[in-house]
């Protein structure tokens, strides 16, 4: 096999600023290589928007990634993966990763009992995406899901060990109770951060499934097996553009992220 190196960055996009729970994953998995992120912070939530919209805004963050010479594409928005990514796969010929599919396959591999649950933004829920992978793995899987739509503003928020997030969790997860779910999807990027409240409400024997930490997974795979990797040393270099509102990125990006964030650029999404 020829060893080819493609030192080229990777675009990851995410609809604000949980994609970057993404980008950690990547930066902690795939060291060498470079990356180029996105954060559609001006036109943010995508949850609560038409499928239409959300294909329209994620293809012109292709076509903006695609102008910065990216080689791989990792749509780092489960909203943006459920309603969108089919639809670009067809479109553009750059190798694309979502967050669904890795997810849907760790959590079918985890469950024993397979009962599996699924919390995610409404858009996410509604379009059952995650549900139709997992039954296509297993056929016998019951699949419970909830849209948690405040989950994302108390991360936002900073609220992440607070009295609020307890109360809401426990609102939003305790029908999963009479499932008896022994796995559960964090199925929004800002998921994982609430990790914790989440664990002390489900209790040990429910395996939170992290699609972010998958996704990175199966990115390594991709690289691997297109012989797309960088080179083993090379120094990797972080970009970050925004839509809007550089400060509250810069400032959730330092709590996220294992580097500093020096910068983040602004730009005019509309003009890709």
């Amino acid at each position: 096999m020829s060893s080819v190196h493609d030192n080229a960055p990777i675009g990851v996009f995410d609809s604000g600023v949980g994609g970057l729970t993404v980008a950690r994953e990547i930066m902690r998995q795939l060291p060498d290589e470079s990356l180029i992120y996105f954060g559609d912070t001006a036109r943010v939530p995508y949850g609560t928007k038409s499928k239409d919209t959300v294909i329209r805004y994620s293809r012109q963050i292709v076509n903006f990634l695609l102008s910065k010479n990216v080689k791989a594409i990792v749509i780092a928005c489960n909203t943006a993966s459920a309603l969108a990514m089919h639809k670009l796969q067809q479109e553009y010929i750059v190798p694309m990763i979502g967050m669904v599919r890795p997810g849907a396959i760790a959590a079918a591999r985890a469950t024993k009992n397979h009962h599996i649950g699924i919390i995610g933004t409404n858009a996410t829920v509604k379009s059952g995406q995650y549900g139709k992978y997992l039954r296509e793995l297993n056929p016998d899987v019951t699949v419970v899901t909830k849209a948690c739509p405040l989950f994302v503003p108390l991360v936002e928020e900073g609220l992440i060990d607070d009295r609020i997030t307890e109360d809401m969790v426990s609102r939003y997860l305790r029908e999963f109770d009479q499932y008896q779910i022994d796995s559960l999807i964090l199925g929004c990027t800002h998921y994982p951060l609430l990790q914790n409240p989440i664990k002390n409400f489900v209790g040990d024997n429910v395996t939170l499934i992290n699609p972010a930490y998958e996704t990175a997974k199966s990115l390594r795979e991709l690289l691997k097996e297109r012989e797309m990797e960088a080179e083993s040393g090379h120094t990797a270099e972080y970009h970050y553009y925004v839509s809007d509102m550089e400060d509250q990125f810069l400032s959730f990006a330092d709590r996220v992220l294992p580097c500093h964030v020096e910068k983040v650029q602004p730009i005019d999404i509309e003009r890709y």
